[in-house]
């Protein structure tokens, strides 16, 4: 093999031979397959990336690469989506609603401040939490692989469907997933897929602004349903989905945004059979996995892993660990909805670009990506008790109900009679903007909120210097 053959034609040899070795079981060396297929270590190193994306080999920096251990999970029974045909049929629309957009609530989380302006309102890891270097190598390498400017499937590449198959777990396999552009452009494409204009659909109440935003657009009518620290209200849920006829729950199981709160154990089946009970669909939202801080413990996998009959609808995406403009994701299913999501996403975007594609899946597979989800880890964890400690000590007067081991924000509640328009005002006057908690409620709010983000700063010393200012805010609203 000579040094102009390609990564696939060696990763297709390596794949060829992996046979010849035990699970668990090492490969030779680096230096070995260069001299033996005569490539370069680039080449190489691209090879054994791509057999890592594929659950193939395990790298170990230091250590080399070892051909996988193969899963040892039992048949699971035969799933049942017959129920489905009920549901995706079903007509549920009212009297039309009007398909405004109120983008307000993701214009402020999208907004770049004016120098200078602390930016507590961001939505996205600050450029010192992004790994660039990692993202630069992986889109160079992917610039270099053959075919890597040609169209890709509809569905997305196989490779990175398998890996993102095997991050949600379960029996879940890479047929029933597709790329999509980012979570938000999966989001927008289940919501299309799975009401109809005119339909409700349920959603946590205080919700991601972003989901709201595309359900109304849609023609939508989004119908709260209170959640606590422990996640939504299992019971009424039912009763949100007994009142209304909803066939569309859509929630954020793990580090919920604004709250940051995990569903509780005991209420993950629930919510399960109450879906299940009322022939709906479960939008499982599950952005904020990578983004678990060091303290989380064991986190609990998604309820897409535990629902053989495909009730939920996975939606996943790459862009809140890495980098705002790495607009990658997924969208899982099972049974014929994976169909109508499919062509509605054909229809909207065509296709995901083939070299973000490749791209993520080389960073993915790198050995960066094991050190950036734990440098990741430990340094929202710093941040989060960095920020909790300086509003605990300086504005005790903003109540912090629960403090999240995961996400990049905090969900503070103002004292009665507090006006978040008038706070977020003085906030921006005094250099710091906030993000008002009034766009992530469908109703009437019970409280005035502001949502802070400790992601999207330099660092500790511009924390404290931000809740300083917060606190000239309120001292000039007399708070």
């Amino acid at each position: 093999m000579h040094e102009r053959s390609s990564v696939a034609e060696l990763a297709e040899s390596l794949k060829r031979e992996l046979h010849r070795y035990s699970p668990g079981g090492k490969l030779p060396s680096s230096r070995e397959l260069v001299e033996r297929y005569r490539v370069s270590p680039v080449t190489v190193s691209r090879a054994l990336a791509r057999l890592a994306a594929e659950g193939l080999v395990v790298t170990r920096p230091g250590a080399g690469a070892f051909r996988a251990r193969p899963r040892t999970e039992a048949a699971p029974p035969p799933a049942d989506t017959s129920w489905q045909e009920v549901a995706l049929s079903a007509d549920t629309s009212a009297e039309p609603v009007p398909r405004s957009v109120d983008a307000t609530g993701v214009l402020v989380t999208l907004a770049t401040p004016a120098a200078g302006i602390t930016e507590f309102n961001g939505g996205y890891l600050h450029p010192s939490l992004q790994p660039e270097r990692a993202l630069a190598a992986a889109l160079a390498r992917a610039g270099r692989r053959p075919g890597a400017w040609t169209r890709p499937p509809v569905e997305g590449l196989p490779e990175l469907r398998a890996w993102f198959a095997r991050e949600i777990g379960g029996t879940l396999t890479a047929a029933e997933v597709l790329v999509t552009a980012g979570g938000q452009s999966a989001i927008t494409t289940a919501l299309r897929a799975l009401a109809p204009p005119g339909a409700p659909v349920l959603v946590e109440s205080p919700t991601y602004p972003g989901m709201l935003a595309v359900a109304r657009a849609s023609g939508l009518r989004p119908v709260p349903v209170p959640a606590d620290a422990a996640g939504v209200r299992p019971e009424l849920l039912s009763a949100a989905f007994r009142a209304t006829g909803a066939r569309l729950f859509v929630g954020q199981p793990l580090f919920q945004n604004p709250t940051g709160a995990v569903l509780a154990q005991a209420r993950r089946r629930e919510v399960l059979r109450i879906a299940r009970e009322a022939g709906a669909f479960v939008v499982e939202d599950d952005f904020a996995r990578h983004l678990a801080h060091e303290d989380a413990g064991p986190l609990p996998v998604p309820l897409a892993a535990e629902d053989p009959d495909g009730v939920v609808v996975h939606v996943r995406s790459l862009t809140k660990i890495t980098s705002p403009s790495l607009r990658v994701g997924a969208l899982a299913a099972r049974g014929p909805v994976l169909e109508r999501l499919r062509a509605i996403q054909v229809v909207d975007s065509f296709f995901v670009p083939r070299p973000l594609q490749e791209a993520a899946l080389e960073l993915v597979g790198s050995p960066a990506w094991g050190r950036h989800l734990r440098s990741v880890a430990a340094q929202l964890a710093e941040r989060r008790d960095t920020l909790a400690a300086a509003l605990r000590l300086h504005l005790p007067g903003l109540s912090l109900p629960h403090v999240p081991s995961g996400g990049h924000h905090l969900w503070l509640r103002l004292p009665d009679g507090t006006g978040e328009t008038a706070l977020a005002a003085a906030a921006l006057r005094a250099g710091v903007a906030v993000a008002p908690g009034r766009p992530y409620f469908c109703a009437e709010p019970p409280a005035g909120h502001v949502r802070l983000s400790f992601a999207a700063v330099a660092g500790p010393a511009e924390l404290a210097e931000g809740v300083r200012r917060l606190r000239a805010a309120c001292d000039e609203l007399a708070l």
